[in-house]
């Protein structure tokens, strides 16, 4: 009998949602503890609520854990998210309740800076509208045209975070300038990267290129709406490998066709379609758009990132259950993290 197989099962660990294929590596790191991990497929919060009652802990990849789930838990210590962003938790209401929220960091950062420059090289070299004439039967250099020399152009980083970092520095070897906003960082440490600090508008008038690697939060949502399409340059490219829902896709869509942007690469539209339980391409016109690439929030995905955010997410739900610090905190709670209702 192994270890696992042994041990009391001292706790209870819910997966809310995962679309890995298995939850081997999760089972290997918390079984050894005693835990018990219950893997579930759920899509809305009414899903969760019954197996939710009694966790010790909750993991979840896109389902929403919000503040119903939340007063629902008699015992649960932390809410481990795999990934970076936690706006699919209630954090305020955990927090209430000491619970403990984590997060995975800097296990993407190459991808998705890879994936923001692949994106922005696809749509300013026309490479999909190529692709599209050349299988076509059209052999034609025009087909693609406009492109335009990259060499001098000015790429706007909207967060500088260190993904907008990694996608500054990759974008040095092409020889543009690079203009950031990010209001949380002060113009010297975006100056140690070669980047200048500029003020919203700005970034938006001067940008040939905008990045946007934005967090979701309430002030970050529709961050580009039908004003900043006004401010912006005709023939502005725009790249979002950030939270879908900080673009408005309507107002992005009226610029498209307006002619004031020239492409967009979306790694995630505005419905998240991950997060519901059903959706249709046909629903969002950006998707039949041909000059808007879109991917399937697919930007931090590589073999070993993807086994590095399980990892990583499992073994701080392992530390939080054996009374540890966790790694990548998300909030402030009590030593302990016991929930206020044993309390």
């Amino acid at each position: 009998m192994s270890d696992a197989q042994g041990a009391a099962r001292r706790f209870k660990v819910v997966i809310t949602d995962f679309d890995y294929g298995d939850t081997d590596i999760e089972r290997a790191i918390l079984e050894p503890i005693g835990a018990e991990v219950v893997a579930l497929q759920a899509r809305r919060e009414d899903d969760l609520l019954a197996d939710a009652a009694d966790c010790d802990a909750i993991m979840n990849q896109y389902a929403r854990v919000g503040a119903r789930t939340i007063a629902a838990m008699t015992r649960c210590r932390v809410i481990a998210r795999y990934g970076i962003g936690v706006d699919i938790v209630d954090v305020d209401a955990a927090t209430a309740r000491n619970i403990q929220v984590t997060n995975v960091r800097d296990y993407c950062t190459e991808e998705v800076a890879d994936h923001a420059v692949a994106l922005w090289m696809a749509l300013a070299r026309k490479l999909f509208q190529y692709d599209r004439a050349t299988h076509e039967g059209i052999w034609r250099w025009q087909s693609g045209a406009p492109v335009h020399r990259l060499r001098g152009q000015t790429m706007g980083i909207v967060s500088f975070g260190k993904i907008g970092q990694a996608i500054g520095a990759r974008a040095r070897a092409f020889g543009v300038e690079r203009i950031v906003y990010d209001p949380y960082l002060p113009d010297a440490a975006i100056a140690e990267h070669g980047a200048v600090k500029v003020g919203k508008d700005e970034l938006l008038a001067r940008a040939d290129v905008i990045m946007m690697q934005v967090p979701m939060t309430a002030e970050t949502r529709h961050f580009l709406g039908s004003r900043e399409f006004g401010l912006m340059k005709p023939g502005v490219i725009i790249v979002n490998t950030g939270r879908g829902p900080t673009i408005d896709n309507a107002a992005l869509h009226a610029a498209l066709l307006e002619g004031r942007v020239a492409g967009a690469g979306l790694d995630d539209p505005e419905e998240e379609p991950a997060k519901r339980a059903s959706w249709n391409p046909a629903d969002n016109p950006l998707f039949s758009h041909p000059a808007v690439i879109v991917t399937p929030h697919a930007a931090y995905y590589s073999e070993q990132s993807i086994r590095l955010a399980r990892e990583i997410a499992a073994s701080e739900v392992r530390r939080v259950l054996t009374d540890e610090r966790p790694l990548n905190p998300v909030n402030t709670v009590a030593s302990g993290g016991v929930s206020l209702a044993l309390a």
